[in-house]
C-alpha cells in the first residue's frame, strides 16, 4: 500500500503555525491566539530594531509561548475543582492584584462541587495561593522550555518560554525575576498575550489600556512605548482580524533565515509534541509514544515499508493532539461519563483532524487523527464511517491505541494484563477491528513475550 503523503522538506513555520492551534485549545483561547501574538510581538521587535536572527528567535518564541501549557491542566482541576480551559481563559483577564485575585478564586473554585468540598478548596487556595501559583507556573514554564529544546530551538527561545510569566517589577512567577534579568523575548511574548486576550475578549481600547497600564509593573516601559506607537495605527488592529492573517504571519519569518524540516527533524518535532499531548493528564503519560511503538510493531509484522512505518509512527505520536481541547474534568474523571461529557470526548478526533490538516504534507496523518476511533461496523465516532472508508493505516493506529488504552492505568481502573486485553479485542475482530492487524499485534506480543523469557 502507499503511505500517506509525506514531504522530505517542509517549512518549519508552516508546521509550528499549524501545531500552535493545539496550544490555543489547551489555553481556552480562540483559534489563532498564538498566530495573532506572533503578529503583535514580531512588530514590537521590529520597532525595537531587531535584526533577522533576533526576529527569527522571537518569531518562534511567540508561536510556541504556550508549549508547556498542558502540564498544569490536571493540577488546576484538582486544586480549583474547575474546568482547566475556562479557568486559564479567565485567569488571563486579571492583573494579579489582590482584589481581582480574590474575586477570581471565589468565582472559579468548585462551582459545581458539593459545598463542603468547595469550601475546603477555597480555604486551601487562600492560605497557600502564592505557593500554588508558583507551582503551576513552574510546571508550565519549565516544561515548555524543555520541550522547545527537544524541538531543536535555540537557548534564546527556550529561556524566553521559560520566563514567560515573569514581570518587570519582580512580581511574576515562578522565579520572581525582574528587570533586565528577564529575557526581552519573554516580555514581548507576555505583552502580545495580554494584548490579544483583551482585544478578543473586550476590544482594542481595553487591550491598549491594559498593556500601557502595566508599564513598570508587568512590562519594561520601553516595550509599552513601542507598543503604543504600533497601537495608534488602525491598520495594526484590522490585520489581527484579517482572514489571511496566518499567511501574513508565515511571510513574516525573515527570508534569509527561513528554516526547513527534513525527515529526521520532523520525527523529533512529532516526538516532542507528543509530550505536550501526553502531559495533559497523568493517565496519558507516555500514551502517544507507546501507541507509536505498538503501531510500528504491527506494521513490521504486516511487512510495511520503512516509509509507511515512519508515517505511522508520526501519526501515532500526534493522533490525540485534539485531546488538548478537552477539559481535564472529563479526561481524568474516575467514574462513568455523562452523555454530555462523552459528547465532548467525541470531539477530540475532530480537533486532531483539523489541526493536522493545516499541514499539507500531513493530510494522511490528519485522516488517521480524525478517524482513529471509527469502527468497521460504523459504530465508532465522530462520523460513524465504516468498512473501506477507514484506511489501512488508520486501522493499525486504532488497534495500537485500543491495546494501550486497555493495558495502561486509567482513572477508573488499574492496568490490564496483555492476555486479557487481547482477549477483549479478539471479540471485536471482523466486526469493529481489523483482523489482519489484530493477528499482527498478537504475533508481535508473542515475540516480545518470548524475548523477555
Amino acid at each position: 500500500m502507499t503511505a500517506p503523503s509525506s514531504q522530505t522538506h517542509l517549512r518549519l513555520a508552516d508546521l509550528i503555525g499549524a501545531l500552535s492551534h493545539a496550544l490555543d485549545l489547551t489555553e481556552g483561547q480562540p483559534r489563532g491566539h498564538c498566530i495573532r501574538c506572533c503578529w503583535i510581538g514580531f512588530h514590537v521587535g521590529k520597532m525595537l530594531g531587531y535584526g533577522p536572527a533576533q526576529l527569527s528567535d522571537l518569531y518562534y518564541t511567540l508561536l510556541l509561548k504556550d508549549l508547556g501549557c498542558s502540564s498544569n491542566a490536571a493540577r488546576i482541576c484538582q486544586l480549583y475543582l474547575a474546568d482547566d480551559r475556562n479557568f486559564k481563559r479567565d485567569f488571563k483577564l486579571i492583573d494579579g492584584s489582590l482584589p481581582q485575585a480574590l474575586r477570581f478564586v471565589l468565582g472559579h473554585t468548585g462551582l459545581t462541587a458539593p459545598m463542603a468540598e468547595r469550601f475546603r478548596a477555597i480555604i486551601n487556595i487562600l492560605k497557600n495561593g502564592g505557593e500554588i501559583a508558583r507551582e503551576l507556573m513552574e510546571a508550565r514554564c519549565h516544561r515548555g522550555a524543555e520541550i522547545a529544546a527537544r524541538m531543536r530551538f535555540s537557548p534564546t527561545v527556550c529561556s524566553s518560554i521559560q520566563a514567560l510569566d515573569e514581570h518587570w517589577d519582580g512580581s511574576g512567577k515562578p522565579e520572581g525575576r525582574s528587570g533586565k534579568d528577564i529575557p526581552q523575548g519573554a516580555q514581548i511574548a507576555l505583552l502580545a498575550q495580554v494584548t490579544d486576550v483583551f482585544f478578543k475578549s473586550i476590544g482594542r481600547d481595553a487591550a491598549i489600556k491594559e498593556v500601557v497600564g502595566r508599564a513598570g509593573s508587568w512590562f519594561d516601559p520601553l516595550l509599552t512605548k513601542a507598543f503604543a506607537e504600533l497601537a495608534a495605527d488602525p491598520r495594526f488592529w484590522d490585520t489581527l482580524d484579517a482572514p489571511d492573517l496566518p499567511l501574513r504571519v508565515l511571510a513574516l519569518e525573515p527570508q534569509d533565515i527561513r528554516r526547513e524540516v527534513d525527515d529526521d527533524y520532523l520525527d523529533d518535532i512529532a516526538l516532542a509534541f507528543a509530550k505536550v499531548i501526553d502531559a495533559k493528564s497523568p493517565y496519558t503519560a507516555g500514551h502517544s509514544e507507546r501507541v507509536a511503538v505498538f503501531a510500528d510493531l504491527i506494521a513490521e509484522e504486516m511487512g510495511e515499508t520503512p516509509e509507511m512505518r515512519r508515517t505511522l509512527r508520526r501519526a501515532a505520536l500526534l493522533h490525540d493532539v485534539g485531546k488538548l481541547g478537552i477539559s481535564n474534568t472529563i479526561l481524568d474523571k474516575p467514574g462513568k461519563l455523562t452523555d454530555e461529557e462523552f459528547a465532548e470526548i467525541r470531539k477530540h478526533p475532530v480537533h486532531s483532524g483539523n489541526i493536522l490538516s493545516g499541514i499539507p504534507s500531513f493530510r494522511g496523518i490528519a485522516e488517521i487523527g480524525r478517524d482513529h476511533h471509527e469502527k468497521l461496523d460504523g459504530k465508532g465516532y465522530p462520523y460513524g464511517i465504516s468498512g473501506s472508508a477507514i484506511s489501512h493505516a488508520t486501522r493499525i493506529v486504532s488497534l495500537a491505541d485500543i491495546f494501550d488504552a486497555l493495558t495502561a492505568e486509567r482513572p477508573y481502573r488499574g492496568p490490564m494484563p496483555v492476555s486479557q486485553a487481547l482477549g477483549i479485542m479478539e471479540k471485536d475482530v471482523g466486526r469493529a477491528l481489523d483482523g489482519d492487524g489484530f493477528e499482527a499485534l498478537v504475533r508481535s506480543m508473542n515475540k516480545a513475550d518470548a524475548a523477555a523469557a
